[in-house]
This record gives structure tokens, sequence and C-alpha cells, in this order.
């Protein structure tokens, strides 16, 4: 696509293997998804060496696309630069419309027809994640070959309206097993969330006998959820966000999450407390929090 102001804006891919379109990875979406271009760059140099040493399946293809957003990227704004739309809001597109819609729908035609699809994708709330696979629950979802990621965990989550213009939906619509993988930050590279990560989507591909590859790492026995059955704990107070636990810790009900404290005499006005025992799966990480907001998410301990 011609640019008036730069050079044309192109999205850049890596084949590997021939035959049937098996296996496409989509990194980076927005601007700021610094860490999941990164693990893409990643997959792209150990699928150069894979295939050069034979270890792609006769008949299988892996398209691994790092970024699809490079303009944004380089003026650091998360969504497009020019009007702040979303292209993950964008799918499956419209190729005679606004520019993030013309971009999703080239995406989207070239990587439409994969038997597997896997989006790196970053949440819409600023905060640490347990690294998981997440799928939308549209009647078309695979559970089961989603635990083959070897993930601590998996959760599904009922699709609201606005979620069918997502590329994990629309990819099930059209027939590909979509996985959304959340892979920690984004804005900086976490090496052993990279080194997780890449090794679980590797995983997959040797356990679906689309690679040839030696995993140190058996991984997890993912476990599975919904999640509706994340507690929220908020914030009854603004202030300043001072962390006691860290995300993937396994805590008591009572027990001190973090406090809050006044900006300018560092008093605490709100000690946050578990609501539940659990592991925290999400947890609010800027310096400052508003009242109301969303500190934490508890992934509740069956009894």
């Amino acid at each position: 696509m011609k640019s008036p102001y730069r050079g044309s804006f192109i999205i850049e891919g890596y084949w590997f293997g021939e035959g049937e379109k098996t296996v496409a990875i989509v990194g980076a979406m927005r601007g700021d998804e610094i860490q999941q271009q990164y693990i893409c760059a990643r997959l792209v140099a150990v699928l150069k060496d894979i295939e050069r040493r034979g270890g792609i399946a006769d008949g299988k293809s892996i398209l691994v696309i790092p970024s699809c957003n490079p303009f944004s990227m380089n003026v650091s704004k998360r969504f497009w630069a020019m009007d702040g739309t979303d292209i993950n809001r964008m799918f499956p597109g419209y190729d005679k419309g606004e520019t993030t819609q013309r971009i999703a729908a080239a995406l989207f035609e070239q990587i439409k027809d994969f038997a597997y699809g896997m989006q790196l994708a970053s949440f819409y709330m600023s905060g640490d994640f347990v690294p998981h696979v997440r799928m939308l629950s549209t009647g078309y979802e695979d559970v089961q070959t989603a635990c083959l990621f070897g993930m601590p965990y998996v959760t599904t989550r009922k699709p609201l309206p606005f979620d069918t213009t997502l590329l994990n939906y629309n990819w099930q619509i059209w027939g590909t097993k979509a996985f959304s993988i959340y892979a920690g930050q984004t804005s900086h590279i976490e090496h052993q969330a990279v080194t997780q990560t890449t090794d679980a989507i590797l995983r997959f591909m040797k356990k679906t006998r689309i690679i040839k590859y030696r995993i140190q790492n058996a991984g997890y026995e993912s476990v599975v959820f919904d999640e509706s059955e994340l507690i929220n704990v908020k914030a009854r107070r603004a202030g300043i966000f001072y962390r006691v636990a860290n995300v993937g810790d396994h805590v008591k009900e009572g027990a001190t999450l973090a406090h809050i404290l006044d900006p300018y005499d560092s008093s605490v006005i709100e000690e946050v407390k578990s609501p539940a025992d659990g592991t925290i799966f999400f947890m609010h990480n800027r310096p400052l929090t508003l009242e109301h907001s969303i500190l934490f998410r508890i992934q509740k301990l069956d009894c």
C-alpha cells in the first residue's frame, strides 16, 4: 500500500516448507507489541535452521508474519497512527474501506485457509499475565488441541458482539483452529516469557507432526477454565499502586496482594487482599491506579 509520507506499507512474511497451508503465525498487530514481534523473529531464526536440516514434514508449510503494523511501531503508537483504529478489530476486513479495514482484508486473504492459526496477542488492559492460550467460544474452538502447547493455562471466553471483528473469531468461523497466545508484556522484552512461548509453539508443531525438533522442556499439563470464573479484585481508592504479590503466585484468602499509597505522604490508604484461595492470573502493572480499576484477577483454587 502506497504512503504519501514514507516508503510503501508492506507486510512481510516468511514461508517454510511446501504443500498444504498448515500453520500461520501472526505477531505484532499493534505498534507497542514489541515482545510479540520478537517472539516471531526468534521463531523465524529457529525455523530457518529446522528447514535447513530437513525437519519440516513433507507436504506441510508454515507462514510467520512478525509484524502487521510497522508504521505505528515506528512512531510508538499502539493503534493506527492516523486515526487510532485497531487492525485487530477490523476482520475479516473490507478491501474498499478505511485503511485498517483494507490492511485486515489483505492480511486475512493470505491466512484464512490455514489449518492452524496462532496470534501473539496483547490485552486491552495494561498488566502482567500468566502465559496462556486463549480462545473465543464460537462452537468451533478446540480446547483439547490447545493443550498441546503445554502452557500453564488454556482459557475460553464467550464472545461479545464487538468480538466478531477479531482475528481469532474470524479464523474460527472460516474453519481454522485459532489460538491467541498471551506472552506477558508488550513494550519491553521478557526473555523468560519469550523462551517459554517460543518453546510452546515449537512443541505444538512437534506434537502435531509438522516439524521434527527436540524440545528440552515437556511443558505443563494445562489447566482449562472459562474466564468468567476469574475473580476481579478492584481498587477502592486511587493512589500509588505498591504490589506485594506477583503474577503466578499462589495466594490464600485474606493474603495481602498490594498496598495503595497516598501520593502525598505515602501512607497506606488501602490494603488490597485476596478474596479467595487461588493463583494470580492477571495483575495491574502501572505505578498509579484509579478507583474501581481492576488490580488483580484470581483463578480460584478448586476444592
